[in-house]
């Protein structure tokens, strides 16, 4: 936010404006004086006492602020409610047109809180954690990728052979990997550079020690899950 000036017959008169104007206490101004007046001489020659400020922004504040302008200039309106927590800050996007800063498989949302954290942190010299949803998009793709792995994994585990999953971003990646963890007869890894990083699905050793007729009944119609 850029500094305004303002202007009053006083120090308190020109703060007074400032509060109306900006919405804010004079806590959360930062002021610069310009000018500090004179009263004159019998009022002949008096001059205003000048003041230049803006609005200290706080972590929600430049959070609001930076994707209001992104929003306005996409000609989107959207609702933004942001949670704390000890975590992290959670920023939870809806609206009509909401959806078209998804992107595919999430990609433009990605970049917007890549941008999002790049401008916070600057700002306060801070590196806490912003995470971006919209219209719950985060939750909807964690339970899609949750049922993937394990359908992959199931395949695996029939076909006995490795299996390459598509490409993924890190946080796509750390889901799946998540999803198998206590998984007692599948290993995942990674494997080739970003943006081309995925998981493969490899049987643990040993995983078939009893009868495979045991697991085959049980997934041999793992296409069809």
């Amino acid at each position: 936010m850029e500094y305004i000036q303002i202007s009053g017959k006083t120090r308190q008169e020109a703060i007074e404006r400032a509060i109306e104007q900006l919405g804010v206490d004079e806590s959360k101004m930062d002021i610069q004086v310009v000018d500090e007046g004179s009263k004159g001489f019998l009022g002949i020659g008096a001059k205003d006492y000048i003041i230049k400020v803006k609005k200290i922004l706080d972590r929600e504040d430049l959070i609001r602020e930076f994707l209001e302008k992104i929003f306005k200039s996409m000609d989107t309106v959207c609702d933004i409610n942001i949670v704390q927590t000890e975590e992290n800050t959670r920023v939870e996007i809806k609206g009509e047109d909401a959806a078209i800063f998804i992107g595919k498989r999430g990609e433009s949302l990605d970049s917007l809180q890549m941008l999002t954290n790049i401008v916070v942190s600057k700002a306060l010299d801070s590196h806490e954690k912003i995470i971006l949803d919209i219209e719950n998009y985060r939750e909807k793709r964690e339970k899609s990728l949750i049922a993937y792995a394990k359908k992959m994994a199931k395949k695996v585990i029939f076909q006995r052979r490795n299996i390459k999953l598509e490409p993924m971003n890190p946080y796509e990646r750390r889901v799946i990997h998540y999803a198998l963890q206590d998984d007692g007869r599948i290993n995942t890894f990674s494997e080739g550079e970003e943006p081309n990083r995925r998981i493969v699905l490899s049987l643990k050793k040993g995983a078939f020690n009893h009868n495979r007729g045991r697991y085959s009944n049980r997934y041999e119609n793992a296409d069809e899950e």
